[in-house]
C-alpha cells in the first residue's frame, strides 16, 4: 500500500517562504513521478508542479512559477516544495500525490493514483 504524508505547512505572512515535504513508502519511490497540487477554500483542486522520477525534470504552474521549486532526494523517498515570497492567494491545502505514468500525460488530478492527506498553509496579508 502507497502511502504519502505531508509536513510543513502552518501560517505564515505574506512575503514568507515556507517548505513542504512529503514522504512516500510501500513502493520504490524512484518508480513515482510526484506532484503537488493545492485546493483553496471554495475551490477546485489545482496542479501546483511536477517533477519526473529521476529529478531532471519539473513543470510549474504560471501562478508559482519563480517563487517555487519542487525537488526530490530518492535516497529519502522524500519529495518537496520550497515556496517563496508567498502571497495570500496561495492559502489552501497542499497535497503530494505520486504515479508511475503521470509525467507522460497532462499534470491532472486524474494522472495521479496516490495521494496524500495534506498540508495547510495559509498566507495572511
Amino acid at each position: 500500500q502507497v502511502q504519502l504524508v505531508e509536513a510543513g505547512g502552518g501560517l505564515v505572512q505574506a512575503g514568507d517562504s515556507l517548505r513542504l515535504s512529503c514522504v512516500v513508502s510501500g513502493r520504490t519511490f524512484s518508480s513515482l513521478a510526484m506532484g503537488w497540487f493545492r485546493q483553496a477554500p471554495g475551490k477546485g483542486r489545482e496542479f501546483v508542479a511536477r517533477i519526473s522520477m529521476s529529478g531532471k525534470r519539473t513543470e510549474y504552474a504560471d501562478s508559482v512559477k519563480g517563487r517555487t521549486t519542487i525537488s526530490r532526494d530518492n535516497a529519502k523517498n522524500t519529495v518537496s516544495l520550497q515556496m517563496n515570497s508567498l502571497k495570500p492567494e496561495d492559502t489552501a491545502v497542499y497535497c503530494c500525490a505520486a504515479d508511475p505514468a503521470a509525467w507522460r500525460v497532462a499534470p491532472t488530478e486524474s494522472s495521479y493514483s496516490y495521494w496524500g492527506q495534506g498540508t495547510l498553509v495559509t498566507v495572511s496579508s
